[in-house]
């Protein structure tokens, strides 16, 4: 499967009295598209999606492959605190016309790297989709080793890895394994300038839901080869990012939408909005970043 190019995972929007603002999520799903990016990733991270209850989730789900149609690629998130779990929301979102997954591994249990493997094993024999690994130690609370990429990639539905670790030594080591119908997709945009020198052309990142145009030039720069170009941009846009990644990642993607005048409300419950001094630190950031 082709995953070249930019892959927002989309925020939800929340109205102000925390349910799911659907209007406001069909125009920023419009503005993403007609800004160029390749695919929309539902229940990410950035998307809140531990906040949903079941029939949240099936709305929102059927919401989003219905307006986005075949205009954009669409990837589902399937986390779970089981293999089952995944399976059941992953054949949920094969039955809504979602064309791949993407799946960390089993979140709190801490499986081993046996477990993680059968995980992925298991996952593909009972949806038959393909399936891009997502490698977020930080929030899962285990690492899929390298050697367990390497032999999940020999199973012909996992495409890729969204890798997120932070370690660009490890993203290096999967990037030149030269790993076949495979592909490593950046997942920490702090690096994005690195994985597109080495070749990388696809990119999964919460920044895109503001800065979508941004993240399409720089993977269109590293495409024609034109890395003063690619320098220049990300330059520019880095202040943002490590803003956005220092602390509170998912308000600052909710903040970054409302600026370019794609309001989308608060987070929920746990994550609280943050204060004002930081709220005016992150904006003075971004705007000097869009001048």
């Amino acid at each position: 499967m082709n995953l070249e190019g930019v892959l927002v995972p989309v925020v939800t929007p929340f109205d102000a009295q925390g349910a799911i603002d659907y209007p406001a999520l069909g125009k920023l799903l419009d503005h993403l598209i007609d800004s160029g990016v390749r695919g929309i990733v539902a229940c990410g991270t950035t998307g809140e999606y531990y906040t949903f209850n079941a029939e949240e989730r099936e709305t929102l789900m059927r919401y989003i492959a219905d307006h986005v149609g075949d205009r954009a690629l669409l990837i589902a998130g399937v986390n779970d605190t089981s293999t089952q779990g995944s399976v059941e929301k992953a054949l949920q979102a094969k039955a809504l016309g979602y064309q791949a997954l993407m799946l960390a591994p089993p979140i709190y249990c801490l499986p081993q790297e046996n477990e993680i493997i059968q995980h992925y094993k298991t996952a593909s024999a009972e949806t038959d989709m393909p399936i891009i690994m997502y490698n977020f130690p930080a929030r899962s609370g285990v690492e899929i080793s390298v050697e367990a990429v390497i032999e999940l990639a020999q199973d012909k539905n996992i495409v890729g890895i969204k890798e997120s670790s932070g370690d660009f030594s490890r993203a290096l080591s999967l990037i030149t394994a030269q790993l076949d119908d495979f592909e490593v997709v950046c997942g920490s945009d702090d690096q994005a300038a690195d994985y597109l020198f080495w070749g990388v052309r696809s990119w999964i990142g919460g920044v895109a839901n503001y800065l979508p145009a941004e993240h399409v030039q720089l993977i269109e720069a590293a495409k024609a080869g034109d890395y003063d170009r690619l320098r220049s941009i990300m330059q520019r846009i880095m202040p943002v990012i490590k803003n956005q990644e220092s602390d509170d990642y998912n308000q600052k993607a909710k903040l970054g939408c409302a600026h370019i005048g794609y309001p989308v409300g608060q987070v929920r419950a746990p994550l609280l909005p943050i204060s004002a001094d930081d709220e005016a630190e992150f904006i003075n950031v971004l705007t000097a970043a869009l001048q």
